[in-house]
């Protein structure tokens, strides 16, 4: 039965002639760009399909037995061409020995030609069997605007990649893919940690906490994780970068006359001047009481005027209004 040809050597990017080495760190490199844990939706099911060819394809070419087979094809097969094993001999393909559920998650092609197992020394495929970091995480934790002013410590739940101990971090067990991880060579578990939260992060601010993402394999390095910060809404204030704005409600007479009124910060209360005849909108600021800023470059703190009449006004207050609209109306005709 003709199979589909597979080029292992296009799969890696890789010269016919390439060595060892080389062969590794292609295979490294493309496993850490197609990992599926990196991918989400659609794209995750693309990433895992490229994940197995890129596993099959070091399967074979990391393997100097398998290699010097699949070399024995020659060099003039093109990709999506159609490849008869049979042509290859009984040397190379044994129809009697192939038994599809040994060869789950390897290509026909792959199947094909390694199924007799020649010399009986065929190694499970996977991933690379050195030392290997670990997958960097990006998570997100959301923080109240006091915790960003303020810093300090904050317990994190979270889950985070470990290699599987099933397939211990290959993806394969047997021949087949690992029904434990499905294929991804990590699971994911929960854990709590604990953050140092730098006073003054903002939004989209990353905390990165060093060898705290995905388990490294084969002895390697956990990974980092990334904190993307995001900062909840606040009851009382909304931020501007480093600055914050609070809104000041204002009756008419103390906008026209002027008060002193005691308004909150992120830090403490502050007595803010109102100075007479202080229009609509304007805004005061109080330097450097905003979010902290390197080496106290401190954000500040915009106090914006609001000026609202009172829902319920006595008798004795609209004869008031009645007196002042009099004096403008007297002002007019002048």
């Amino acid at each position: 039965m003709a199979v589909t040809f597979r080029d292992y050597y296009e799969t890696l990017g890789v010269p016919r002639d390439a060595d060892e080495k080389k062969i590794k760190a292609a295979y490294r490199k493309l496993a850490r760009k197609w990992h599926p844990d990196l991918h989400s939706g659609k794209a995750k099911e693309q990433a895992e399909e490229k994940f197995k060819e890129i596993n099959e394809a070091y399967e074979v070419l990391s393997d100097a037995e398998k290699r010097a087979k699949y070399d024995r094809l020659g060099s003039n097969w093109k990709n999506g061409d159609q490849f008869d094993p049979g042509d290859m001999g009984s040397t190379y393909y044994s129809s009697g020995d192939f038994n599809p559920a040994d060869f789950q998650g390897f290509s026909d092609f792959f199947a094909s030609i390694f199924s007799s197992r020649p010399g009986g020394n065929q190694r499970q495929a996977g991933y690379y069997d050195g030392s290997m970091r670990g997958q960097d995480v990006e998570s997100e934790i959301g923080l109240t605007l006091e915790e960003a002013y303020h810093g300090g410590n904050k317990s994190l739940h979270l889950s985070a990649g470990q290699v599987c101990g099933k397939c211990h971090g290959r993806g394969i067990a047997g021949h087949a893919v690992c029904t434990q991880c499905g294929g991804t060579g990590s699971i994911s578990a929960p854990r709590n940690i604990e953050v140092k939260i730098p006073a003054g992060v903002t939004t989209g601010s990353s905390i990165r906490l060093k060898g705290q993402g995905g388990e490294g394999m084969g002895g390697g390095p956990r990974g980092d994780l990334y904190l993307k910060v995001k900062l909840l809404p606040h009851p009382l204030f909304t931020v501007q970068g480093k600055d914050i704005e609070y809104i000041l409600t204002l009756r008419p007479d103390q906008a026209v006359l002027g008060d002193k009124i005691t308004v909150p910060t992120l830090d403490r209360s502050l007595r803010v001047t109102i100075p007479p005849g202080t229009p609509n909108g304007r805004r005061l600021r109080l330097k450097g009481q905003g979010l902290p800023g390197r080496q106290g470059n401190n954000g500040d703190q915009y106090v914006k005027i609001d000026i609202s009449l009172p829902s319920a006004i006595s008798d004795e207050e609209k004869e008031l209004y009645r007196k002042i609209r009099a004096i403008h109306e007297r002002q007019a005709d002048v």
